[in-house]
């Protein structure tokens, strides 16, 4: 007779190194071992939970969802001992019940760090109902000696009907024992027993997996992990059949898992999720409100307002309506209405910019219907999925506070983040496997390091090769195992991370539905699953996403227009009433609008063209400056192509030379088939976007747009070969129902196959394409403003800072290095249009420090503020060395001291309102007619009152350590790269003063410094001993030395290129600079040199590598052949300087080096880190 056993206790690899199978795993296994049902209980969580539910479903299991809760009580006599924590299997048997767990596991979670937390009994009185509770071998181990009252307290907080004994057998020692209580118990309480497995893996198999994992849990290798491996080999997924053999003395408990199973119903079907409402005006729906809000924006957007405008949307507007998805659009809309009412840029991306109502609401900035724009890619009755809507926000704070703004209006249990599930990838598999199986820590470091990330995978990139390449015998048993473990841990999960943006929002509390948990990142919470997961649960997300770009073009338009950003796209507040004129940052423009930006600006596409884009949103990798001469931009359609065109779609589907020999007339112009014309035409008769491809569905073969979107998703990333082949019938049987058969429908079909899973959606293009051309805007007609924002926004592009401080100054833009008495911790624009680099690049500061440094010092004294604060010629600043004697103003008066004291005290401040530092114009305000605080600038007739301290320069450099918390590694960071320079002091002798100024005492700085008074004539103390310079200790640095010091600590330099130092000796060795090369004939050999700034492998080259050298005139492509890349790997990847022998290309006025032969370049000591394969 088959058994009726169930098993309800698994937990799976979302247990974080508790469990090393994959829920999907788990459920094939299940269905294989003929099992009907069968339970996930996770560890704290149901992080795998939808993915189990959805693979159930699939495979005809019922799933039963659960959790393994910590709870933690208090031993001992009377409750005096400590807190001992234990493991509580807890089963759903109804929707109450999963209700119940959600917000157990959210109050655990949220009351504790990452990673951490505990129940208590008190938590789980009242919050049992519908809940099954497990008491097995984990509270007999934590309680011993109290199991009876234990289990008397899980009957009172449960009820006897739903709670189990549970007992298993994994042959360990003294494991009868504690059986045998638990069963004596369970009938002293007269609580039923049940059987399971506590399984934590598929397959036997996998047991050599579970045991590193083990080992990874407890910090340990398998050497000594001794007694904590003995249950794994029992631990996998038994079938009915093994289990029964197992306990035959216990077939009431075997078969009371069926018994227990069919009672547990609950299965995720219905979450009771709801999208909040959104509060409408009296008399209005929410259908109704939104259809005001769209006309009044319709005609504004719209001019006129009519026609295929007013169609279009009213058709949008009726299917809204008729998926009743008003509200979320109300909600997105109110999210941007509050970016505009607090300055923050937003604008809407991804299939949303198909939408004329998003259009007209002002979420999104692309106009879909002068664009021709496919709707039914964004939303369609047959797709039965919520819409996506994609908010790009400025990085940083501002982002951060309309996150903010979304957790105080639905509050901390309505809204949070979606998860990110962080897995293991290649070296992260290899440090953590290598470490388990007891590798030596110098091996497992040099392993990891050769571990790649490189999105082409050929044989030189076997496994093999990296173990040899370590000395690993291949051979060796341990190895052999590695090797096997390594394949297997990738892509499990390694720890729950936050999602780029997307959040998700609750009707109610969100903690009922799915449970929350806190972030690493203080101010944050997340929910337990990913952005699929939700999607897959029906669970709705808006994506706030942060995009670096952003914040670039708000903060350079703060810089362009005086400290306030311009609109765009109607998204943000208006920029001040009167743009500066004559500012060194630029010249005079009026506040841009993405969605109406001038499209015709001719230095911006001569820049295009000739891939002057370093820095340029979407435009400034090596295959887009590649690809830009050829395409020659010259409307803003063809920043649109150029932006989708160098992506894995077009370049499988071989689609980026014909394009390009097409825009050139080197090739006709065809068509698949004659009724294509319209939809190919823009982009001459090759399909370049996702939309172009539903349209030709939908043409060639009949399909809705519904259909098509089906067909999009069929064949995209998820895809399935069974619905593939079921679509592709449905297009072969639609074209030949239109005629089309043959040839054509055999190209149609290999485009939309090859392409659809990398297509690139046009409306993304888009609204790419407009901060494409709003950053190459700035670099054009703003480029200190430009360059200035973008280095306050690091990490972010293509390219370290190191070149975009060295592009900047080859577009003439001068830089200012930092100095601890007057940079901000930002970079500025100073009011000679020089940068000023920021504090923020002093490898080793700490923030705080380095905004205390700013707070107490004259940081910022200098800085561009408007027009109407920049400084006439010939005005000196404080900074003077020696600035004229003021003169009494008529009239003024002070409260006390001599004017010596007067003029000491003014030089010591800035007037707020207009930046004015000229003592002659700042005087204390008279005593009754203002406070004596008070101060008076008579440029702008401002008065204000100083903070203390506020914009005082630093005296000395022991002032700056008594006014800061500066640490010795900082001080000396700051003296190492120049920083304390302005104290009168070269950089090895300001060390010298940097070390007095942290350790006075001792041997070496026993002598008394004297010490010039500060005056208004000379307002730096400098020690008597220090400024005469025959009496400094230390021969000033080298330039050479400078420029190690630079790159040390800040990661670049404002001085020469290190290549530059070289030059001489490279010149006699016949390397060429990158700006000679233009005149070189084509497939002539040259030799280049240059510090390697990029290094990329891209999946669809073939292996290929491609190598970017930078040098003092500007930057180098080369061609590294995958033979020529397997023998010089180690040389190729490490190696921070490179001479290159190769035959020179040039393709259409893109100039390349194919290279033949890679040397490491010798005596460059500059300490670089290029970005490597993006």
């Amino acid at each position: 007779m088959p058994s009726s056993y169930i098993e309800l206790h698994v937990a799976s690899a979302f247990s974080f190194l508790q469990g090393a199978s994959l829920p999907e795993a788990i459920v094939e296994r299940a269905a294989e071992l003929g099992y009907s049902s069968i339970a996930l209980l996770d560890r704290d969580g149901v992080y795998g939970a939808p993915r189990f539910h959805k693979a159930a479903l699939r495979a005809g299991l019922r799933p039963i969802i659960g959790a393994e809760l910590t709870i933690s009580v208090t031993g001992g006599v009377g409750g005096a001992g400590p807190r001992l924590p234990f493991v509580l299997p807890v089963l759903c048997e109804s929707a109450a019940g999963y209700r119940n767990l959600c917000q157990l596991i959210t109050r655990m979670k949220m009351r504790a760090p990452k990673g951490e937390g505990a129940l208590s009994f008190e938590d789980l009185d009242g919050r049992t109902d519908g809940l099954v509770v497990l008491a097995g071998r984990p509270a007999l181990e934590t309680h011993r000696f109290g199991v009876g009252g234990l289990l008397d307290r899980l009957v009172g907080l449960f009820g006897r009907d739903r709670t189990f004994v549970e007992i298993q057998r994994h042959f360990r020692r003294d494991e009868e024992a504690g059986n045998q209580l638990l069963m004596q118990m369970a009938e002293a309480f007269r609580v039923p027993v049940l059987v399971t497995n506590g399984a934590r893996f598929a397959t036997p198999r996998q047991r050599p997996l579970f045991d590193v994992l083990t080992c990874m849990h407890h910090h340990t290798d398998l050497a000594h992990a001794g007694r904590r491996l003995a249950p794994n080999a029992e631990r996998y997924l038994k079938g009915p059949d093994e289990i029964a053999a197992l306990f035959p003395d216990r077939p009431g408990a075997v078969a009371r898992t069926g018994e227990l199973a069919d009672r547990l119903q609950y299965t995720m079907a219905d979450l009771g999720y709801r999208f909040p409402d959104y509060p409408v005006p009296p008399g209005e729906t929410q259908s109704s409100f939104l259809r005001r809000l769209t006309e009044v924006g319709a005609g504004d957007r719209y001019r006129p307002y009519s026609g295929r405008a007013r169609v279009q949307i009213a058709r949008e507007l009726d299917l809204i309506e008729k998926l009743n998805l008003a509200g979320y659009f109300l909600i997105v809309w109110d999210l941007v209405n509050f970016c505009r009412q607090h300055d923050i840029l937003v604008q809407g991306r991804g299939s949303a910019a198909n939408s004329a109502v998003c259009y007209s609401l002002g979420i999104t900035a692309v106009d879909p219907i002068g664009m021709d724009l496919l709707f039914e890619r964004f939303l369609s009755e047959e797709r039965g999925e919520w819409p996506d809507i994609d908010l790009d926000l400025p990085s940083g704070d501002r982002r951060e506070q309309v996150i903010q703004h979304v957790y105080e209006k639905y509050g901390r249990l309505g809204a949070a983040m979606t998860a990110n599930v962080v897995t293991y990838r290649s070296k992260s598999a290899a440090r953590e496997v290598g470490k388990a199986l007891g590798f030596d820590p110098a091996q497992v470091d040099r392993l990891a390091k050769v571990m790649n990330n490189f999105e082409f995978i050929d044989s030189s990139d076997s496994l093999p090769g990296h173990l040899s390449s370590v000395g690993l015998d291949l051979d060796s048993d341990r190895v052999r195992l590695f090797s096997r473990l390594w394949h297997e841990i990738q892509d499990l999960p390694r720890h729950l991370g936050q999602h780029s943006g997307g959040m998700v929002i609750c009707q109610g509390q969100l903690d009922s539905v799915v449970p929350l948990e806190n972030a690493s990142m203080p101010g944050r919470v997340v929910v337990q699953w990913d952005k699929d997961d939700c999607a897959d649960m029906g669970i709705v997300k808006v994506d706030l996403l942060g995009l670096g770009m952003m914040a670039v073009i708000q903060d350079a338009l703060a810089l362009v227009n005086g400290e306030s950003t311009t609109a765009i796209a109607g998204t943000a507040a208006p920029s001040c009433e009167t743009p500066f004129s004559a500012s060194p940052v630029g010249p005079v423009v009026k506040p841009v609008d993405l969605a109406h930006l001038p499209q015709d600006d001719a230095a911006v596409y001569r820049m295009f063209c000739a891939a002057d884009t370093i820095g340029v949103f979407q435009v400034e990798s090596r295959a887009q400056m590649a690809t830009l001469p050829r395409l020659k931009p010259a409307t803003f359609y063809d920043i649109v192509v150029q932006v989708a065109i160098i992506r894995p779609g077009p370049i499988v589907g071989q689609m980026v030379h014909p394009y390009l020999n097409r825009r050139a007339g080197r090739e006709p112009v065809t068509y698949p088939h004659p009724s294509l014309e319209p939809i190919l035409a823009r982009t001459l008769g090759v399909p370049l976007f996702q939309e172009q491809l539903l349209r030709i569905a939908m043409v060639a073969a009949g399909f809705s747009g519904g259909q098509a979107e089906e067909l999009r998703r069929a064949f995209g990333f998820k895809r399935s070969e069974r619905r593939m082949k079921e679509i592709e019938v449905q297009l072969r049987d639609g074209m030949t129902r239109q005629g089309i058969t043959g040839a054509p429908a055999e190209q149609i079909i290999t485009s939309i196959s090859s392409f659809a899973l990398y297509g690139f959606p046009e409306s993304h293009a888009a609204s790419f394409a407009l901060l494409a051309y709003a950053s190459a805007y700035l670099k054009v007609h703003y480029p200190a403003a430009f360059y200035t924002a973008l280095l306050n926004n690091q990490p972010m592009g293509f390219y370290h800072p190191s070149t975009l401080v060295k592009d900047a100054q080859r577009r003439g833009v001068r830089f200012q290095p930092i100095d601890a008495q007057v940079s901000d911790w930002d970079c500025t624009v100073e009011r000679d249009g020089a940068i000023r680099l920021g504090l923020r690049y002093v490898a080793g500061l700490r923030e705080q420090v380095g905004r205390a440094i700013c707070r107490s010092g004259a940081a910022g004294a200098d800085l561009i503020r408007s027009a109407q604060h920049l400084r006439t010629p010939g005005r000196q600043t404080i900074a003077s060395a020696q600035p004229p004697e003021a003169a009494p103003h008529p009239g003024s008066a002070h409260t006390s001291g001599s004017r010596a004291d007067l003029i000491r005290s003014a030089s010591h401040m800035i007037c707020p309102k207009c930046g004015c530092d000229d003592p002659s114009m700042l005087e204390r305000a008279e005593a009754g007619s203002r406070t004596p605080e008070t101060w008076f600038c008579n440029n702008c007739s401002h008065d204000w009152q100083p903070a203390p301290h506020r914009r005082r320069r630093f005296t000395s450099i022991d002032d700056l350590v008594s006014r800061t918390a500066l640490g010795r590694d900082e001080l000396v960071a700051l003296a190492d790269i120049g920083a304390l320079n302005s104290f009168g002091y070269e950089r090895r002798s300001a060390l010298w003063q940097a070390e007095r100024a942290v350790r006075p005492s001792g041997e070496l700085f026993a002598r008394e410094e004297e010490t010039t008074e500060p005056s208004f004539e000379n307002p730096i103390a400098v020690s008597s001993v220090s400024s005469v310079a025959e009496n400094r200790p230390l021969t000033p640095m080298t330039e050479a030395e400078r420029l190690v010091a630079d790159y040390a600590g800040t990661g670049l330099t404002i001085g020469r290129h290190p290549m530059a130092l070289k030059r001489e000796t490279l010149a006699m060795q016949g390397v060429m600079r990158a700006i000679d090369l233009p005149v070189v004939r084509q497939r002539r050999l040259v030799r280049v040199a240059g510090m390697v700034i990029t290094r990329q492998r891209p999946g669809t080259a073939k292996g290929f590598v491609f190598l970017t050298l930078e040098d003092e005139t500007g930057i180098v492509n080369v061609i590294i052949r995958p033979d020529l890349f397997a023998r010089d790997r180690l040389v190729i990847i490490e190696e921070p300087f490179l001479l290159i022998d190769g035959v020179l290309q040039n393709q259409d006025g893109v100039m390349s080096v194919r290279a033949e032969a890679v040397q490491g370049m010798k005596g460059v000591s500059v300490d670089f880190d290029a970005h490597d394969f993006h």
